[in-house]
Order: C-alpha cells, then structure tokens, then sequence
C-alpha cells in the first residue's frame, strides 16, 4: 500500500527524511505520527526558519528563546514578552482561524 504523506503535510524531502531514519517504508501509524510531530503546530516548520532571522542576544533581551515567552526591557522598569501560539490552525495557512485560536491558547 503506497501511503499519501502529502496528504498529512509532509513534502517530499521530509518523506525521505523518515525513509532515511527508518530504514524502511513507515506504516501508516508511523507516517501519522512523523506529520503530527513535524507539523506546524508541534514543530513550527514554517515558523522556526523565520523566528531564526531576528536576533536573540542583546543588552535589553531579558529572557531569549526558549520554551516560554521571550522578554525585552524596554526601559523604565518596564518589559514587553512576546509568546508565539500555533495552536489549532497555524496562521500561514488559515490566517483567521490561526489569529483566533493563537489568542485563546496564550491566555
């Protein structure tokens, strides 16, 4: 049975990817647990190499990347925090439904 990777968001390389590190053809289990664990919302494929472009070190960065929010001094005795959410509906694909859950799963 030819399993349909695209069709759980995996692109080709990927699929070549989990073909390297098995060894083997992945069953249909296997391949659906490689599309979660690698999607958007567990992985931030589409996000990360983005995120890589801003810097993360300076005098004013308080807290850098990590697993919770980022913290930035902005003076004053102030700071900002930026937290990203992809939650249910990653915003590159639906902008609307991703600004939506986005909010509800940082609060």
């Amino acid at each position: 049975m030819t399993l349909n990777w695209r069709s759980m968001g995996l692109s080709d390389a990927e699929y070549e990817k989990i073909l390297a590190l098995m060894g083997r053809e992945p069953n249909e289990t296997e391949l659906g647990m490689f599309a979660v664990m690698w999607s958007e919302h567990c992985g931030y494929k589409n996000s990360r190499p983005l995120l890589k472009l801003f810097p993360t070190e300076g005098p004013r960065v308080l807290q850098g990347p990590g697993e919770n929010a980022g913290v930035i001094d902005i003076g004053d005795g102030q700071a900002v925090v930026f937290k990203m959410e992809s939650h249910n509906h990653p915003s590159a694909i639906e902008p609307y439904q991703g600004a939506a859950t986005g909010v509800g799963g940082i609060v």
